[in-house]
């Protein structure tokens, strides 16, 4: 029996890293280790880092500099730092700051039992590899511990795109997707442990072409279908997805998958021709509308997620407008927008930024617009019943919190209410980020 030993993972960034930091988790479990919620408790941290933020890099250095006095106090501590920015910092992580132990990109944290042995044994682990093997098939099966009502699942990963701005293709390699039949086989344990709802994970998960059980590319379509029909799987989601994977059989199933809920996240980025070519993101801005109308078509109540970047270089007064006429034409319940930051080795790296200031009053108006149409659309949710999806207690007592089909936060309160409940919910109250309301029939 291994020795018992206590693991810290701080997770940054998506939600492919909260999944990645399950694993991880998991992985290390057979050499002894059990998870800490607290730093200072540690036998070993671990950063699950992101390169998509400003200055990615520096804030994990940062990070390390604040474990300098925990490791100082704790020899036998071990530092690791994974994700992206591993990925992506590889050696210079190690030259930059010696105390670190463990470098491992997200290709790679499959090897982290063989990784800890090599620490135990006095030396430093370095793996950025892609590897030809598969990773998950490679992970060991999860613990068949009880599970939240709720769970994330990588079905795909990696990038072919190269949008201009983007790290990802560079740290998390080419686009891959797991055969459908593993896939279906986690989301049934899943199930089995108590989950209800799953969201499928992928930087391009509506490219997924996992082998299906005779061989035959499945599409991200025939994939939800399948898991439709796990008995007790009441909600599947998926993020996040590119305009240009937006297929046909996707967009028939938001309209014919019960289990499918009316929330999709498309990021456009852009309103601006001229700023989507220089993206590199091959689509325009009559095209993404198009397929919005054609979603709607199909799931008429969908709500729509997108993401949207700022200041991107070489971007105009008029180009800034064509992108606030697309969001007035779209109308999104929720949307992520930030300033363009440049991310070294990417194409957009090389060019002349706009200035700080253009970017951030650009922004400030962005994000007015879009917390207008989120409140109308949110306010507009008063007086409906819809169905939610109970997850944890609230801050007030006898208060549950769970999410509508929208994504929407919604809490309640009512005796008997427990995780993993689906109750009728009338809405009552909209606050900036949340919905109260009460039980329907009382």
């Amino acid at each position: 029996m291994a020795e018992t030993r206590k693991l810290y993972i701080k997770t940054y960034g998506c939600q492919m890293n909260v999944y990645d930091s399950e694993r991880m988790a998991e992985a290390l479990g057979g050499s002894g280790y059990v998870q800490t919620d607290r730093a200072d408790d540690a036998d070993m941290i671990l950063l699950n880092t992101c390169h998509i933020r400003e200055k990615a890099a520096e804030k994990v250095y940062s990070e390390l500099g604040r474990l300098k006095g925990l490791k100082a106090a704790k020899p036998d501590l071990k530092i690791g730092v994974a994700g992206c920015v591993a990925q992506a910092e590889g050696e210079e992580i190690l030259r930059r700051q010696p105390m670190v132990d463990l470098v491992v990109g997200p290709q790679a944290y499959h090897r982290l039992p063989d990784m800890a042995a090599r620490l135990d044994a006095g030396q430093t682990a370095l793996d950025t590899d892609f590897p030809e093997e598969d990773k998950f098939e490679r992970l060991a099966e999860r613990p068949k511990a009880a599970r939240g009502p709720t769970a994330f699942l990588t079905v795909q990963e990696g990038c072919d795109k190269f949008c201009a701005f983007c790290v990802v293709p560079y740290t998390r390699g080419a686009e891959v997707s797991r055969p459908a039949a593993r896939v279906l086989d986690e989301a049934r344990d899943l199930v089995a442990r108590g989950v209800r709802e799953i969201t499928l994970l992928g930087q391009n998960v509506n490219a997924y072409h996992g082998a299906g059980p005779e061989g035959d590319a499945w599409s991200l379509a025939r994939l939800i279908r399948a898991l439709g029909d796990i008995e007790g799987l009441a909600r599947i989601r998926y993020t996040t997805s590119h305009p240009n994977d937006m297929t046909d059989d996707l967009i028939v199933a938001h309209g014919e998958v019960e289990q499918l809920m009316p929330y999709l996240h498309l990021p456009v980025q852009s309103g601006s021709d001229r700023v989507l070519k220089a993206m590199n993101r091959k689509h325009d801005a009559a095209s993404y509308l198009r397929l919005i109308e054609r979603i709607r078509a199909a799931r008429p109540d969908i709500l729509m997620s997108g993401d949207f970047i700022v200041g991107f270089p070489g971007e105009t007064d008029a180009d800034f407008e064509d992108t606030l006429s697309l969001v007035r034409a779209v109308g999104y319940g929720q949307c992520y927008s930030f300033k363009y930051s440049a991310r070294p080795g990417t194409p957009a790296a090389e060019r002349a930024e706009v200035a700080e200031e253009v970017k951030a009053e650009r922004l400030a108006r962005l994000q007015a617009l879009l917390t207008e149409q989120q409140r109308a659309i949110q306010d507009a949710m008063v007086g409906r019943v819809v169905p939610v999806l109970f997850e944890k207690p609230g801050r007030l007592a006898g208060q549950m919190v769970g999410k509508s089909p929208y994504l929407h936060a919604v809490h309640a309160t009512a005796e008997g209410l427990a995780p993993g409940d689906i109750r009728d919910v009338r809405i009552v109250e909209s606050a900036p980020n949340s919905l109260g309301g009460v039980l329907a029939g009382q």
